[in-house]
């Protein structure tokens, strides 16, 4: 049985508000002042904690959770071995040979394209790095009961997952537009015990039912956060926990070729997947940083997801970062064929790389994802989820400015299972491309 009730609003302020531009405290491209602007919850001016005075004590005993397990060796040991064992880690950077000859020019010449495999982790996707650690977190802290939100339903079923291995009563707040659209998900969540409570509306919806049903719950119940978004520690936390992502492709680099990638390429919709193959190279300033986001049916159409191409800077969901909005600082819904990037805002150290220019952000449409989508279906006989479809898209941009042997890694952040009923539908409306 799936409860379905009305969203009544967002929290965590309410209403949103804007805020001027302001010096982000160096600008250009220095990331020097990273590690301090980490100790503090702050990106620049993003980030922070704009939540009511009774979620403090325990945003801050999760932050001291956090700070402790970084330096006990009995929980990295059992991460590491959940990670390996459990999840399947390390996975894979492949080389996509048809995909690299497919971009290539009339000359013969361009880049080397590889793919970062997450969609080959258990579960089918890059969360369930973050989902088992936060759940090993929240046994620590002598929580029974998760809490979480989901949209395309991969953090939701990693979440389950992790719950289930660990013997935790698992919530999961999902949009009635998302369940609609990914039945595949909502079917496993159930069948690996959680309790999936529908919300009207999308992603940011069940977001805000979730939070609220951590608030009313704070010395019960442990609320696990899928993505680089919310107050502090949050957004530290999650892209902590998806760095392995980075960390593992840098080690693989060198074993294959002996150096760094060159590019680094991934989707960005609140933007866990691409700070967590971005971190570990941040300091290498002759890496490229490039996240992409949806254009859903074009930025002039208005039905779209991308905030920072589009947004203004605001507070949305206890942090401040870049988010969609009106002149009166009311949220606009986002769209995009892939609902894991319908978020209205973006984490706050992902809008803090884009004003120190450290990142670069472009967009792609829903029908450039889709031809991206059956491109590597064809060619490399792997079925990418339609978010990250959306970075693959972006290649043919980037490969034509490239110079011939220049490395790109594309982080392949999901598989296309669930989305697959999305596909057919749009190939049927005479998008088949």
């Amino acid at each position: 049985m799936i409860n379905c009730r009305l969203s009544t609003g967002h929290i965590l302020p309410t209403p949103t508000y804007k805020s001027k531009p302001c010096n982000t405290g160096g600008g250009g491209s220095d990331v020097s002042s990273l590690a301090v602007l980490l100790e503090e919850g702050k990106f620049g001016r993003y980030g922070g904690k704009f939540v009511p005075e009774t979620l403090i004590s325990c945003l801050s005993q999760l932050e001291a959770e956090f700070s402790s397990i970084a330096h006990d060796a009995g929980f990295q040991m059992e991460l590491a071995t959940t990670l390996k064992d459990y999840v399947g880690r390390e996975t894979p950077l492949y080389f996509a040979q048809r995909l690299t000859e497919y971009h290539k020019r009339p000359n013969g010449e361009g880049p080397e394209i590889y793919l970062k495999r997450e969609d080959l982790n258990h579960s089918g996707a890059h969360k369930i790095n973050n989902a088992v650690a936060q759940a090993m977190l929240a046994k620590r802290m002598g929580r029974k009961k998760v809490v979480a939100a989901t949209g395309a339903g991969q953090h939701g079923v990693a979440t389950a997952a992790a719950c289930a291995r660990l013997s935790l009563e698992c919530t999961i707040y999902m949009g009635s537009k998302d369940i609609q659209k990914q039945a595949h998900n909502v079917s496993q969540m159930k069948l690996l015990g959680a309790q999936v409570n529908c919300v009207d509306g999308t992603f940011k919806d069940a977001t805000s039912e979730a939070i609220r049903h951590w608030v009313g719950n704070l010395e019960t119940v442990f609320y696990l956060s899928g993505t680089v978004v919310g107050p502090h520690p949050c957004p530290t936390m999650v892209r902590e926990f998806q760095s392995v992502i980075g960390k593992e492709t840098k080690k693989q680099a060198m074993e294959k070729w002996g150096g760094k990638p060159d590019v680094l390429l991934a989707c960005v919709g609140s933007g866990s997947n691409a700070l967590g193959l971005f971190h570990e190279f941040i300091g290498d300033k002759d890496v490229r940083l490039i996240g992409v986001e949806a254009a859903g049916l074009g930025l002039e159409s208005g039905r779209h997801s991308a905030t920072l191409s589009t947004g203004e800077v605001g507070v949305y969901h206890g942090a401040m970062s870049y988010l969609l909005q009106d002149q009166d600082g009311q949220i606009i819904g986002p769209y995009s064929i892939g609902v894991g990037l319908e978020y209205p805002s973006v984490g706050p150290e992902v809008s803090f790389l884009k004003d120190i220019k450290r990142a670069e952000f472009y967009t792609v449409t829903d029908e450039e994802a889709l031809e991206a989508f059956q491109t590597l279906c064809k060619l490399e006989g792997i079925v990418p989820a339609l978010e990250a479809s959306h970075a693959l898209a972006f290649l043919s941009k980037l490969c034509p400015t490239m110079a011939n042997g220049t490395r790109i890694v594309v982080n392949c952040s999901g598989r296309g299972d669930k989305d697959l009923p999305t596909v057919e539908g749009r190939l049927k409306q005479g998008m088949d491309l």
